[in-house]
């Protein structure tokens, strides 16, 4: 009885991670909660649809990030993204003028922006080097 329920179990975590090739980032963090966080934070810099053409863009130079290049973005680890949102750009040597979300954002949240990330606005994941 015990080898049936390994067995049913194995399946249906298999079964899981199988229906969605986003499984990684979205085993991390809520994409839901993560485009509230989002809208909220990042869009004013990176835009609604993460092109980097935020209102705030116009002011910043060198200018937000394409968030939705997925050719760009499938290079960078969720760890490098979550660096990057909780200790500011400078953290990862990039612009300083990326805040640190670190004290604004909890990790949880930083985790679920990422998923959003990810899931709606790349539709990529981490391709390795």
């Amino acid at each position: 009885m015990l080898n049936k329920i390994c067995l049913i179990a194995g399946f249906m975590t298999a079964f899981a991670l199988s229906i969605s090739p986003l499984a990684n980032a979205a085993g991390k963090g809520d994409p839901a909660k993560g485009k509230e966080k989002y809208n909220q934070i990042c869009a004013s810099c990176h835009g609604p649809q993460g092109k980097g053409d935020g209102p705030a863009a116009a002011a910043l130079d060198p200018k937000p990030r394409d968030l939705s290049d997925p050719k760009y973005v499938s290079t960078l680890t969720d760890e490098h993204m979550f660096k990057t949102d909780k200790e500011g750009g400078a953290a990862v040597g990039r612009s300083a003028l990326m805040p640190a979300w670190g004290s604004i954002l909890s990790d949880a949240d930083i985790w679920n922006v990422i998923a959003y990330i990810r899931q709606d606005i790349c539709k990529c994941q981490y391709k390795g080097k």
